[in-house]
């Protein structure tokens, strides 16, 4: 990986950065990401059943402590953009790109009035799918004197244009992020792919969702639903080793063909 961002620009923060101690605290560095192999960000590694009448917030520390981080960034969405978290992914030798949202209302403030009009697009995509089209474009930058997190570094600004291709409409979403790696660590090209995998893991959750039905069932008692979610899981990984990119319709086709739905698995009935 060739360190530095080409581009990458200072920005300067209305505010201070907080001294409560998280601004300051200290944690092993961890080695930059290696992006030279191909990412797969869809495989689980692990997982943890919620409590009932909680919600995954309590459930972020025991699901990676027993994993070695070392040398991996962690991604979240806005709900585990928590002060806590990020100490923990430090401390465990990772680095973290988190969404910022209205749970942070103060750092969410913080960023969106950076002067990002002055900060030069530095990756921009195009897309196809699902009917739509889509245009990401990418900004990232080093705040002075510091952003109002734990260890962030860079800002992050996302812009998503997508065009419905059959109505015609287009709508523009705005998304924040903040990192604790450096410019010297990831090149914005990267972060894209990384946050763009993130988005990957919320697209097997709406598979989970959507094609098997998982909000649905009726598996509530005790670890039956770790374990269901645990096959599928395991059905999904099997589907896409398979060369299917419609899961969807791989389920469809072994349900008509329950001969065929052994092959996974190097069986025959």
């Amino acid at each position: 990986m060739s360190p530095g961002v080409t581009g990458n620009s200072k920005c300067k923060a209305s505010a201070t950065p907080r001294t409560n101690g998280y601004g300051h605290a200290q944690s092993p560095p961890a080695e930059p990401a290696d992006t030279s192999a191909p990412l797969n960000f869809e495989d689980p590694i692990s997982q943890r059943q919620i409590a009932a009448k909680s919600n995954e917030i309590p459930a972020f520390a025991p699901l990676l402590e027993p994993l070695d981080l070392r040398g991996h960034v962690i991604t979240a969405d806005a709900l585990h953009t928590q002060t806590g978290h990020a100490e923990q992914i430090t401390a465990q030798g990772a680095h973290y790109i988190l969404v910022v949202k209205g749970n942070q209302k103060k750092l969410r403030r913080q960023l969106r009035h950076l002067p990002w009009r002055e900060v030069p697009l530095q990756h921009r995509t195009r897309d196809q799918r699902h009917g739509r089209r889509e245009i990401r474009r990418l900004k990232v930058c080093t705040v002075q004197p510091g952003l109002l997190f734990p260890h962030a570094v860079q800002a992050i600004e996302v812009k998503r244009r997508r065009t419905n291709r059959r109505t015609g409409k287009t709508t523009i979403k705005t998304i924040y992020a903040v990192t604790s790696l450096t410019p010297d660590q990831v090149t914005a090209s990267q972060l894209a792919e990384l946050i763009r995998g993130h988005w990957q893991v919320e697209a097997l959750h709406h598979v989970r969702d959507v094609t098997f039905a998982e909000d649905a069932s009726s598996v509530r008692t005790g670890t039956a639903p770790r374990a269901m979610a645990t096959l599928r899981n395991i059905a999904i990984g099997l589907i896409r080793q398979a060369g299917w990119t419609n899961i969807a319709a791989a389920t469809d086709h072994y349900r008509s063909r329950t001969d065929h739905a052994l092959q996974p698995l190097d069986l025959e009935i």
